[in-house]
């Protein structure tokens, strides 16, 4: 068969990746987070969710999977089809800790998943119910010495930042605080300012409205800086503990096999969406955010170091399930 000359000339044009590329999204997309209502990362999540929906010509709903350490609802964004219509908003919990505290994972979240954004760090704080008396780190290490065994922390499950930061603590210090587990950061944070538990670790977004009145008590923040919102709490380094900071961050992960070009075009349009001012004065400022919205690429290098970290941390904590 002879090929015209007309035809000859549109072969590169219809091997071009980006023209052979099959339109998305073609139906619904189901942003899984495995956390409850309620918290930072649910109100990022539906904020996003709400703005993306103009931008793709669909439904984009969040899909919360609370409970057991995020695994079930990371499995279940694991196995989606790698088609970019199941998505996974998450934290480091479920990426960069849980492999290193679970010696027996349904996924390997390192492989089965791919990274669209690092989307933010959060700026996790040391709360503690003001009947404990501690005004800081040192003052929970002596209360922890004088009371052997009646402390205890709120955490949702082995390898969640409250978990790491207190057993690294403990086994710094010496001292006993017990593990009481939740299914989910704001239940942890409401059993604390109910005095079920003496303390735990929370974002501003989950805890804003308590320490303005006093319900709870912040005694130090995680990351390089302070807060502008508590100007007055010091930084983990500040207080002398640099080492048990889990460094905590939000992000938005695929099935494995997700095309890369797919999840730079999510990456570029949740980036927007973060660049939006209603987003950024209502969702990030407030709650102590540092925005990055990084690339793929930039991402996975991002979580190969935090996934390092995240290994050194529980061997210094001791921080396993099995």
């Amino acid at each position: 068969m002879t090929l015209s000359r007309r035809a000859v000339l549109a072969l590169p044009l219809l091997s071009c990746p980006a023209l052979a590329q099959a339109p998305w999204p073609v139906k619904p997309v189901r942003i899984i987070v495995p956390y409850p209502p309620g918290g930072g990362l649910d109100a990022l999540a539906r904020a996003v969710a709400e703005r993306l929906m103009p931008q793709w010509g669909q439904t984009v709903t969040v899909d919360n999977r609370p409970g057991g350490a995020t695994i079930p609802g990371t499995d279940a964004a694991a196995k989606a089809a790698p088609d970019g219509h199941v998505l996974l908003m998450t934290s480091d919990s479920s990426i960069t800790s849980n492999p290193h505290t679970h010696a027996k994972l349904p996924h390997d979240p390192m492989k089965d998943l791919v990274p669209v954004s690092y989307l933010l760090d959060v700026h996790q704080m040391v709360l503690v119910h003001p009947s404990l008396q501690a005004k800081d780190m040192a003052g929970l290490v002596a209360a922890a010495r004088a009371r052997p065994g009646a402390l205890n922390y709120g955490s949702y499950g082995p390898g969640s930042q409250p978990h790491l930061l207190f057993e690294a603590l403990k086994a710094r210090e010496g001292v006993e605080i017990a593990q009481v587990t939740y299914r989910g950061l704001t239940p942890a944070v409401l059993a604390t300012v109910a005095g079920e538990v003496q303390g735990t670790l929370s974002g501003v977004a989950s805890s804003r409205e308590f320490l303005t009145t006093g319900v709870l008590r912040a005694l130090a923040v995680g990351r390089p800086a302070r807060l502008p919102q508590l100007p007055d709490v010091p930084t983990l380094l500040e207080a002398g503990y640099p080492e048990i900071d889990p460094r905590t961050w939000f992000g938005i992960f695929a099935p494995a096999g997700t095309p890369e070009t797919l999840r730079e075009r999510i990456q570029r349009d949740v980036a927007v969406v973060l660049e939006d001012p209603v987003i950024r004065d209502r969702h990030l400022t407030p709650n102590g955010y540092t925005v990055h919205a990084a690339t793929p690429a930039d991402s996975a290098r991002m979580v190969a170091a935090d996934f390092a970290l995240k290994a050194e941390l529980v061997r210094v904590s001791g921080a396993r399930v099995d």
